[in-house]
C-alpha cells in the first residue's frame, strides 16, 4: 500500500498530526508517524517514537532532555528524522513525506525531506512559507504550503488547510511513479533570459544528438541545484552558457549561487563546456533594493522586480581571472567559448549595456588566466548567435563521446 511518512514533533503539533494522518488513511495511503519532538507526544502515538529519531543521530533523547539546549536538540533530531526517512525509502516504506508546523518543525522535516531523491512528493506545511523558504527547501524539490494562521490547535481554518494538504500529498503519493530514469546521457545547460536563444539552439542540437537536455535557470537556486545534480550523479555533462551568478557572488547581487558554483564538473572530471553568458551584469530586486553605493552605475529596469546592474571593467577583470582558476583545476575535458561581440542580448552593440571596454577586460582577463591545454574558441558575435551555441553543443557532445580536447 501506498505509504506517506509523516514526520513532526507531536509535543507540539500532536493534535493537527492527528487529523492529517486520519485524512491521509481516509484517501487511501498508510501511515508511518515518526515523532521528532523533544517532550512527550500528545494527542497522538507515533510509530517511531522520539528515543528512535534521537538514537538514529547517535544521540540519547533522556540527556537532550536534561541539556534544555533546544537548538542542539533539533539539530539532532533533524540528523535522526533524515536517517530514518532514508532507510524507510530504501525499504520501499516511503512513497511520499509531509509535515507541518513552525520555522523548527519545518527546519526538521525538510532536512529530511532534502535527503530524499528528486520526484519523492514533499509536502510541508508551515508559516515560514511566506517568508524565504531557501535554507529550508535547498535544491529539493520540496512543495511549501502557507497556512496563513500558526498552528495552536484546531480551528476552521487550520483544519481545512490541513484537509488540503493531506488531499495532496496522497494524491502525490497515489501517482509517484517511482525513481525518474532515462536511458538517454543527461546533459545541463545553464540560461538566463538574455541568453535563451543561445540556450534554445544548443538545447536543440543536443537534443538531436540524443542527449536528456535539463535546463536551469541561472537564478542561484538553479545554479545550486545543478550543482547538486552533478555532485549526485545524475549530469554526464555541463553546457554552462550562462555563468552569471559568479558576477553577483563577486559583487553581492541578489542571485548567487555560492563561492562553490562552477566546480562541480571540474572536481569529478565531467565534461564542461562554458561561456560568458550575462557576465555583463548583477541582479537586484526592485530599484529602491539597489545599494546606496550602487545608485550611481548604470542600472537597467529589466522589470518592476528585477534591477540589472552594469558590471564595471575591474570587475570583469576579477570574474576573467576566477573562471580562468577554476577551470584550470578541473579533471575533465574543458572546452571555452568565448563571443567578442556581447555576452548578453543587451551587451550587443546598440544594447544598453554594450560596454567594449569591460568586455575586453573579461576576456583577457579569462586568456591570460587558462591554461594553454584548456581548449578555447573566440567568435566575433554575441553569446546568441545560433552557430555560436551550436559550435558549443558541437563539442561537448564530441567530449561525451570520447573526443579529446
Amino acid at each position: 500500500m501506498t505509504m506517506v511518512a509523516i514526520i513532526g514533533t507531536l509535543d507540539t503539533k500532536g493534535e493537527e498530526f492527528a487529523l492529517a494522518k486520519r485524512l491521509i488513511e481516509a484517501a487511501g495511503c498508510a501511515t508511518v508517524v515518526v515523532d521528532a519532538g523533544i517532550r512527550a507526544p500528545e494527542h497522538l502515538l507515533p510509530d517511531i517514537p522520539a528515543a528512535a529519531v534521537a538514537r538514529a543521530a547517535g544521540a540519547d533523547l533522556e540527556a537532550l532532555r536534561a541539556a534544555k539546549d533546544r537548538g542542539a536538540a533539533m539539530s539532532v533530531m533533524a540528523r535522526g528524522a533524515t536517517a530514518l526517512a532514508l532507510d524507510l525509502h530504501k525499504a520501499g516504506r516511503l512513497q511520499a513525506i509531509f509535515s507541518l508546523g513552525g520555522s523548527g518543525g519545518a527546519s526538521i522535516a525538510t532536512a529530511a525531506m532534502r535527503a530524499l531523491p528528486i520526484g519523492v512528493p514533499k509536502l510541508m506545511v508551515s508559516t515560514v512559507a511566506a517568508g524565504n523558504v531557501a535554507p529550508y527547501v535547498g535544491t529539493s524539490d520540496i512543495m511549501m504550503m502557507y497556512p496563513v494562521i500558526d498552528f495552536a490547535g484546531l480551528n476552521p481554518i487550520s483544519a481545512r488547510v490541513i484537509q488540503n494538504a493531506a488531499a495532496a500529498v496522497a494524491a502525490m503519493a497515489k501517482s509517484a511513479g517511482g525513481p525518474i530514469v532515462t536511458s538517454k546521457p543527461i546533459v545541463a545547460i545553464t540560461m538566463f533570459g538574455v541568453t535563451t536563444p543561445g540556450a534554445t539552439a544548443a538545447r536543440e542540437l543536443l537534443e538531436e544528438k540524443g542527449h536528456e537536455v535539463l535546463i536551469f535557470h541561472a537564478n542561484g537556486a538553479g545554479g545550486r541545484g545543478m550543482e547538486a545534480l552533478i555532485r549526485d550523479g545524475v549530469i554526464r555533462g555541463v553546457l554552462d552558457l550562462t555563468t552569471t551568478e559568479l558576477a553577483d557572488e563577486l559583487v553581492g547581487g541578489a542571485l548567487s549561487a555560492g563561492p562553490e558554483r562552477l566546480e562541480a564538473a571540474g572536481a569529478l572530471g565531467l565534461p564542461q563546456v562554458v561561456s560568458l553568458g550575462a557576465l555583463d551584469m548583477v541582479n537586484f530586486g526592485p530599484i529602491e533594493t539597489v545599494p546606496e553605493k550602487y545608485r550611481s552605475r548604470k542600472l537597467y529596469q529589466h522589470n518592476p522586480t528585477v534591477t540589472l546592474m552594469r558590471t564595471t571593467a575591474e570587475e570583469c577583470a576579477a570574474l576573467g581571472a576566477l573562471i580562468g582558476e577554476k577551470l584550470n583545476r578541473a579533471k575533465g575535458p574543458v572546452a571555452v567559448f568565448i563571443p567578442r561581440n556581447g555576452v548578453s542580448a543587451i551587451a550587443k552593440p546598440g544594447g544598453v549595456f554594450h560596454d567594449p571596454a569591460a568586455d575586453a577586460a573579461l576576456i583577457d582577463a579569462l586568456t591570460r588566466t587558462l591554461e594553454p591545454r584548456i581548449a578555447r574558441t573566440v567568435a566575433d558575435t554575441d553569446i546568441n548567435d545560433p552557430g555560436f551555441a551550436r559550435s558549443m553543443a558541437e563539442t561537448l557532445d564530441g567530449f561525451l563521446k570520447g573526443d579529446t580536447p
